[in-house]
């Protein structure tokens, strides 16, 4: 019998049923585009975290035997291990079969080899995108746990509209189930009718939504390598699909209707039989609940208003939760993409905006074999030029040598042994060497004041401060006296991504270079470097070449690149740029294996990739925020005319038009306002947490916070709310007032 009603109903109200089968097909393509373009972002971004910087997992240095070797390999949770080729300490990398036990077992193996846990490396990078966070790493990655924000958002919409969309359709029906309830239907016999009909309208939306939704993925995933084509250095993405992920999708597409089906049909199974059967869709006010804010600015239609939204709070309980989710998902979206935009451009554009606009890396290549620095400092458009390379070396530095700063920081006593070593009641930093072709470094030496000289070092003084962790705008103190007229340097192992020059030795073992220091200075010359950023120890050496080739036997470390960096003329433009980039090119030929980069088109390509990230996140919130409009503008259409009785009533004891009219706008405006200051609460404590977390001054924010498009969007919200009271009240105003007392009946 059940199923006869049921299929009866289908066909007797084809209207109802194509909105409940629109709403199945809408959830389930969202949740399949969201969760299959969620994957291959997933996917993507490890592909470039790996090819970028390798997939080691996590990395131990200073492993000395085959002994040792095995124990890491013998380890329970340790898939494989690889050593680092052409080190002086065994550095091995380490791939676990459970990652997500890393944290816990790498200083468990570190113990069980009595290496000291400071010598472990992981790869914040790649376990990031595992959801493994290291509370010592500095780097706070947002874009995956906001991609999860997004989707959880989404799914949490697509669940209010479903639900509502049954709602409506099933509380149509309350004296139909009423009179079955009469007869002796029982409260899991009208269940099972209604959630029979739920699955025979989802079923073929379900799957439909399932299927375009992966074909508008595959659509959008190659939208996005088509207007990523000119972004240097980006390879395209790969479709890729997991079974995993259509049957996760499935399955929660599947749960979304089912509560939404399920939880207006249990309501509707609690009822009592007379409950039922004088149902009339007319809610009343049960309780008297004052509203001083309304009443007391704006009357009576203010006192009616609010005892209305009252009456009817369950019923636009999810009108409301959804324009609150559509409200917050864009708000969050604006001010992430906000605070990217800042934290990129404080951090790498416009700190070095004034340092670099061209820059070479010359792979394999010694500075004493390049001769073409002349030539291209000659180049019309070029304001500076620097050629300079890295070597690594160490300096012994004693208590005594040490400022009084440095002394009362006392940050020498508790510096992880990975920087610095103990070394007969002095410590053994590394002291980095920046090696600049002479004409820099005399032009450096001018910068400084100091005399034009070419026989010497010039140390760069400084030591981080340790206490403050912000890393935009670090705090430095000096590291030596400066009353020290020399400085030794040691040969240092090469470790990490250094390399020593091809064709040139080792330096040997136990050899020294004393130098003469020929000035203390906290100021670095204007390269493309970064000093003290995880090394705050480092003791940075700035020597010329001519020095350097005097010296090098004896200290050796030498890097396998050289770098050349270039500034323009003031006022250059892009074609300008991309001219001597073209230039520079020539000049080198092809002797070298070389990279080149233009800071304008990188700043360029930067900008292109984060607009496609802006239209990716924003086009799915843009695109929750309208559903949950369009959820709030039919809710409130079913609203407006279920109370054409209490309407009429108010128009019998002398209420005008005008105050109805006034009463649909305040109620609009509440109904708005709740959601809307609800939002911006928690977006602001969201973006707090962010802006702590970027180390940024909120002042900063602010000037650049998007007000407008948050103002125009709720203004917008309102409109749709307005415009549903407008059209509801039209309708309400040209009935006649004995019929709508008189009739019990839904419009």
């Amino acid at each position: 019998m059940w199923r006869e009603y049921s299929a009866n109903y289908i066909r007797g109200n084809r209207a109802s049923g194509i909105t409940v089968m629109a709403s199945a097909f809408i959830s389930a393509l969202l949740l399949s585009l969201l969760c299959s373009l969620f994957y291959n972002f997933w996917a993507y971004d490890i592909q470039r975290i790996k090819a970028e910087e390798g997939d080691w997992q996590a990395r131990l240095s200073g492993v000395a035997s085959e002994e040792e070797l095995a124990v890491i390999r013998n380890f329970a949770n340790v898939e494989r291990v690889i050593v680092q080729e052409g080190k002086a300490e065994l550095t091995v990398d380490i791939y676990f079969s459970n990652l997500y036990a890393i944290l816990e077992d790498m200083p468990r193996i570190a113990e069980a080899l009595g290496i000291d846990a400071e010598n472990i490396t992981y790869h914040h990078a790649l376990l990031s995108m595992y959801l493994i966070r290291d509370p010592a790493d500095p780097a706070p990655r947002l874009v995956f746990p906001l991609f999860l924000a997004i989707l959880a958002l989404a799914c949490f919409s697509l669940i209010m509209i479903i639900h509502n969309a049954f709602a409506v359709s099933m509380d149509a029906r309350v004296h139909q189930f009423g009179i079955f309830a009469s007869i002796g239907a029982t409260p899991a016999q009208i269940r099972a009718c209604l959630l029979q009909e739920a699955a025979a309208l989802c079923a073929v939306p379900l799957l439909a939504g399932q299927l375009f939704g992966i074909i508008g993925g595959m659509g959008v995933l190659h939208l996005i390598n088509a207007m990523a084509a000119d972004v240097q250095g980006r390879f395209d993405a790969v479709w890729t699909y997991h079974p995993l992920v259509f049957a996760v999708t499935l399955a929660a597409s599947i749960a979304t209707v089912w509560i939404s089906a399920w939880i207006p049909a249990h309501r509707l199974s609690r009822m009592t039989v007379l409950e039922a059967v004088r149902n009339t869709g007319e809610r009343a006010v049960k309780k008297k609940k004052r509203f001083w804010i309304l009443p007391h600015f704006f009357g009576m239609e203010g006192e009616l208003a609010a005892n209305a939204l009252y009456a009817q709070r369950k019923s636009l309980r999810t009108a409301k939760l959804s324009l609150t989710v559509s409200f917050l998902a864009f708000s969050l979206m604006l001010c992430f993409f906000t605070l990217t935009g800042i934290s990129q451009r404080m951090t790498y554009f416009e700190r070095y905006q004034n340092a670099w606009d061209i820059y070479v890396t010359l792979k394999n290549t010694d500075m004493e074999s390049l001769t073409q620095i002349s030539q291209i400092r000659e180049l019309p458009g070029v304001r500076s030029c620097t050629a300079y390379q890295r070597a690594s070396a160490k300096r012994l530095v004693t208590e005594a040598e040490l400022s009084a700063e440095a002394l009362a920081s006392g940050n020498m006593q508790r510096v992880p042994e990975s920087y610095v070593m103990s070394e007969d009641g002095a410590w053994l930093v590394n002291a980095p060497i920046i090696i600049l072709d002479d004409e820099s470094f005399l032009e450096y030496c001018a910068q400084l004041g100091t005399g034009s000289r070419l026989d010497g070092a010039i140390i760069l003084n400084r030591m981080r401060d340790s206490s403050n962790p912000d890393f935009r705008s670090t705090d430095y103190f000096p590291y030596l006296q400066d009353t020290i007229n020399t400085t030794a340097l040691r040969p240092a192992d090469v470790s990490g991504e250094r390399q020593i020059a091809v064709g040139q030795e080792p330096a040997a073992e136990g050899s020294a270079a004393e130098l003469l220091v020929l000035a203390y200075t906290q100021e670095p010359p204007v390269l493309r470097e970064a000093y003290g950023e995880t090394d705050y120890y480092e003791l940075v050496h700035f020597l010329p070449l001519s020095l350097w080739e005097s010296i090098r036997g004896q200290v050796g470390g030498e890097n396998s690149e050289c770098c050349i960096r270039i500034l323009a003329k003031e006022g250059a433009a892009p074609a300008d740029l991309q001219e001597l980039e073209q230039n520079v090119m020539q000049i080198l030929g092809s002797s070298y294996e070389m990279e080149i980069e233009n800071r304008i088109q990188e700043k360029l390509s930067n900008d292109e990739m984060q607009r496609g990230m802006m239209w990716i996140l924003g086009g799915f919130c843009t695109l929750l925020a309208l559903i949950g409009i369009a959820d709030v503008f039919s809710n409130t259409m079913g609203f407006v005319r279920q109370r054409k009785r209490e309407f009429a009533r108010y128009l019998s004891v002398g209420l005008t038009p005008e105050g109805m009219k006034k009463m649909f706008c305040l109620e609009a405006a509440a109904l708005v306002g709740r959601p809307a200051l609800v939002s911006l609460l928690l977006t602001a404590f969201f973006t707090g947490l962010m802006i702590k977390a970027s180390y940024l001054e909120p002042g900063v924010f602010l000037r650049e916070a998007p007000l407008l498009p948050l103002l125009l969007f709720f203004g917008a919200a309102f409109g749709m709310v307005a415009l549903a009271y407008y059209l509801g009240g039209r309708r309400l105003m040209q009935i006649s007032l004995a019929g709508a007392l008189r009739d019990d009946t839904m419009l």
